[in-house]
């Protein structure tokens, strides 16, 4: 399980590079690249990423356009959006739940006194895969978790191919889940949440932004497993 290294923010403005001529600025610094919680305006770009993911692998979407805009409006603060130059190339979208186990109702429905962060779905845009940005956002977002002071664990819902890489961000098998769709069934993976009181005495320096930040790749990043 990854876990957040001292007490750095895992999300800070990009320190300022020195002044050198725009040809070698060019071949040496990476995009502009940015994390921030998305909004309804985002929906489309969601979706798209989305449905190319999973329609071609299960013929099935996590969430559709309606669903998207709908937990946008409800709980954005529980949505993550990796951007480079204004692209959207990755995201989570996730909602409170109130029990211990995932049941239908959860596909849809926003508990804000809930202490279970519910992940709906995680997807990369096609042209950026196998390039690890899946779990650097996966762990983004579960050190963003510690930040929220009632949430006390993160469950998913995945199919079985899935769940190796899943394990690998440290999420712990909890058996069959209930839901069904269609004809596919699905493992139901849980990650703890811990450290809270540490976290909360330092909000300030690592809490979600309120408004975006540009996001360098470290060294953590670099060596998150792939």
């Amino acid at each position: 399980m990854m876990s957040v290294v001292g007490a750095q923010p895992f999300i800070k403005p990009m320190q300022p590079s020195p002044s050198v001529s725009p040809g070698i600025q060019r071949r040496h610094t990476l995009p502009a690249s940015e994390v921030r919680p998305l909004n309804t305006q985002d929906a489309i770009s969601v979706f798209e990423i989305e449905r190319e993911a999973f329609i071609s692998v299960s013929g099935e979407c996590p969430l559709h356009l309606d669903e998207v805009r709908h937990f946008l409006t409800l709980c954005p603060e529980l949505s993550m959006g990796w951007f480079e130059e204004g692209r959207l190339v990755a995201f989570i979208i996730g909602s409170l739940w109130d029990q211990d186990r995932l049941t239908t109702e959860a596909l849809t429905l926003h508990k804000p006194r809930g202490s279970t962060l519910h992940i709906h779905v995680l997807a990369v845009h096609r042209t950026f895969r196998q390039q690890g940005k899946g779990p650097i956002l996966m762990w983004r977002y579960l050190q963003y978790l510690r930040c929220l002071p009632n949430v006390r664990r993160a469950v998913l819902m995945c199919e079985d191919f899935l769940v190796p890489f899943y394990r690998k961000s440290g999420f712990k098998v909890l058996g069959r889940c209930a839901i069904t769709v269609a004809n596919l069934t699905f493992t139901e993976m849980f990650y703890p949440i811990s450290g809270h009181a540490y976290m909360r005495r330092n909000s300030e320096a690592i809490r979600f932004p309120e408004h975006p930040l540009t996001l360098p790749l470290t060294k953590t990043d670099e060596h998150v497993d792939v």
